[in-house]
């Protein structure tokens, strides 16, 4: 059942965070994107946003999160200092234009793992090659797996951290790019904080994550990888996509996750490949 959010005016506590003192500690981080403010430390704006875009899978109860504004001086790259639930950032794009849907799957956090990134540090235009190969590997009936996935890309990180693209490798890479320039998605990042329903989802039996809730300064660092550094199932799923000569659009295959039938959607994918 479709949950509606109460849309209000701005109360006066979130009107005097604007005079709250800056989190320092981030040198590390590149200043265009610790200067970067959200749109959403507005409740009104956050509330009004969530309801007219899905953000929880179906079938998945609503309560495994608490989807929440962030303060005047919070930003897409802080930590969990001061919390008392732990929590991650995601962006607006992420739901509206990706059709990311929360719990994050065990693809998605072993990739995030393998690049040792949050998931507001991986650049939105790297999120969509990771859409479009989940939804690839499923059209041929392959297991997607994280490697399979990073076997396509190089990594450059930077040495102050900011948004890490994933560089496809030439002549192999089975992907085009999902836009040319990926703009506007800055300040549109809100916060997810996991709650005890929602444990499972996004904690080891030990409490500790199953991804980097927070950004890092030291992302993985890929160049050429190697079939030798493939798991047999990895192998599998890199030796069928590297059949296919063309590049493929991932614009249209993440488009599929919006489709109202996309399971055959899918299959109509999976006939196209065999014929090419």
């Amino acid at each position: 059942m479709e949950v509606l959010r109460e849309v209000r005016e701005d109360p006066p506590e979130e009107l005097e965070e604007s005079n709250w003192p800056a989190k320092g500690g981030y040198g590390w981080v590149a200043t265009n994107v610790r200067d970067q403010s959200s749109l959403f430390r507005w409740s009104r704006l956050l509330n009004s946003w969530l309801n007219c875009t899905p953000v929880i899978s179906k079938g998945v109860s609503g309560d495994i999160v608490s989807l929440e504004r962030v303060s005047a001086i919070d930003r897409v790259c802080h930590g969990q200092e001061g919390a008392t639930e732990k929590f991650f950032y995601m962006y607006m794009c992420h739901f509206s234009q990706l059709h990311v849907r929360l719990p994050l799957d065990d693809f998605t956090m072993g990739v995030l793992r393998a690049l040792n990134v949050a998931p507001t540090q991986l650049h939105p235009n790297s999120w969509a090659y990771l859409q479009a190969f989940r939804i690839l590997c499923k059209s041929l009936y392959l297991e997607p797996t994280p490697y399979a996935f990073l076997y396509f890309y190089d990594t450059r990180p930077r040495r102050l951290a900011t948004w890490l693209s994933l560089i496809s490798r030439p002549n192999i890479s089975k992907l085009d790019a999902f836009s040319q320039s990926f703009k506007h998605f800055k300040d549109g990042y809100f916060k997810v904080v996991v709650k005890e329903g929602g444990n499972a989802y996004f904690l080891n039996a030990d409490g500790s994550p199953k991804f980097p809730l927070s950004w890092t300064n030291n992302p993985s660092r890929y160049k050429d990888m190697g079939m030798d550094e493939l798991s047999v199932g990895d192998k599998e799923v890199v030796e069928t996509l590297l059949k296919f000569v063309d590049k493929l659009p991932t614009k249209g295959l993440v488009r599929v996750y919006n489709s109202v039938h996309p399971i055959i959607d899918i299959e109509g994918i999976g006939l196209l490949l065999k014929l090419c």
